[in-house]
């Protein structure tokens, strides 16, 4: 039985409510990304009967599959061994390639197998290094590494590009040239104890980055608050992914924030939040935000859905900054992107991941899943992120080297009280 989902309706019907990955497809935290259908499961099943049929249907009929099917039958009739000519796995594979011919990374067909990768991606809890990934143009990249986790701990930077993958212990030693997400998620994570070595590059760094990383078991909280400033009057609140448990947590932080008789500004902390539920973006957007536009999607055509505010926030005249990096991707995006269009909110830190497609998952025949692109999103202002990112009003890197996070510093001083 699939979860019961308290998603409120909005302009899609409930079967395609819109996810972002990055996920991510954004961020299963094992490695990769991030998909966000509430209440979407796969099944792991068995490789299913498998009826093939050489009629077409008739809007098709002009198409010649005969290369197909002399391909299919030489293989039948002419490879070596018997034992890996699995009609079923052939058909998946062919699938697969039809879908990867789009060119577009993050459209992508799951066999079961893979499709079971997606159960685990909003739970919070799962065996891995704790990095998501996505693509800068059609090189496999590292969003951002979780706070504490082992890929952290290794040194594995966000903007690295990985280049290479190794696991002895699974026998896979490939680069990433071509490779999907859903593989490349497959080939990073893997059970606690277990080492994986990642070859990365790094801008300003000249020769190749190897390193050895040791999988753990990870738990992932959406929210995380502190109070600092002066008289810790300044609530600096960590929104780490808009995930199946972010409502309640967030509502939470509310509370305790709402509660402090002192608190005179927040600070949104959006660094390395690889996306997630695109409501989640619009629920918190909410918060702060009076009335209006949150984000616009463009779907096929000249199709146009606006998602606006629907609630009345309890933070609309509270003084607020935000912080981004380019770990923060999709979701996070929206959010940062909604506030500064809206509110004139300053953004600080670092540009942007710079994913702007929205991507829907579909569960099909065998416990198989389809997750296709299905549009893009644009700011309120009309702005398209897409492998461009939102540039920071004020930007300020952090240098590792002093131990110190001057990004959060500059928040707190553009606070200005």
């Amino acid at each position: 039985m699939e979860p019961k989902s308290n998603l409120p309706k909005i302009n899609f019907t409930f079967a395609r409510i819109i996810f972002f990955s990055l996920l991510i497809l954004a961020a299963t935290f094992s490695a990769g990304y991030l998909v966000g259908f509430k209440g979407y499961q796969g099944v792991l099943a068995e490789f299913p009967k498998v009826t093939i049929t050489r009629e077409l249907p008739a809007e098709m009929k002009d198409l010649d599959f005969s290369l197909f099917w002399r391909v299919w039958d030489t293989i039948n009739s002419s490879y070596y061994d018997k034992t890996k000519v699995i009609p079923a796995q052939m058909v998946y594979g062919a699938i697969e390639g039809l879908v990867s011919a789009l060119g577009d990374p993050y459209t992508v067909f799951l066999p079961p197998d893979k499709n079971k990768v997606v159960q685990e991606d909003l739970q919070g809890s799962f065996d891995g290094i704790g990095i998501q990934i996505g693509f800068k143009g059609n090189q496999l990249a590292v969003i951002a590494p979780l706070p504490n986790s082992p890929a952290e701990k290794a040194g594995v930077k966000a903007g690295d590009y990985i280049v290479g993958i190794k696991d002895v212990q699974k026998g896979i030693e490939r680069g990433t040239v071509g490779i999907s997400i859903t593989d490349a998620v497959q080939a990073i994570r893997g059970s606690a104890g277990t080492v994986v070595t990642l070859s990365l590059l790094r801008e300003g760094v000249e020769e190749l980055i190897v390193v050895d990383v040791t999988r753990q078991s990870i738990e992932v909280p959406s929210v995380s608050l502190s109070f600092i400033g002066e008289g810790e009057s300044v609530a600096h609140i960590k929104l780490l992914k808009f995930g199946g448990e972010t409502e309640a947590e967030w509502e939470k932080a509310i509370v305790e924030i709402l509660t402090k008789p002192n608190v005179k500004g927040i600070i949104l902390d959006l660094r390395n939040n690889p996306g997630g539920y695109l409501q989640g973006a619009v629920d918190i957007a909410s918060e702060f935000i009076k009335n209006g536009q949150v984000v616009v999607i463009e779907a096929r055509g000249d199709a146009q859905n606006e998602y606006k505010v629907e609630k009345l926030g309890r933070f609309l005249n509270t003084p607020i900054v935000v912080l981004v990096n380019q770990g923060s991707a999709s979701a996070s995006e929206i959010l940062a992107g909604a506030l500064r269009d809206d509110r004139k909110i300053e953004l600080i830190g670092e540009t942007t991941f710079g994913k702007g497609t929205i991507q829907e998952p579909q569960q099909v025949d065998g416990g198989a899943g389809l997750h296709i692109t299905i549009a893009k999103w644009l700011t309120p202002g009309g702005f398209w992120v897409n492998e461009k990112g939102l540039t920071p009003d004020i930007e300020i890197k952090d240098n590792p080297e002093t131990g110190e996070d001057e990004q959060l510093q500059k928040a707190l001083e553009s606070l200005n009280f």
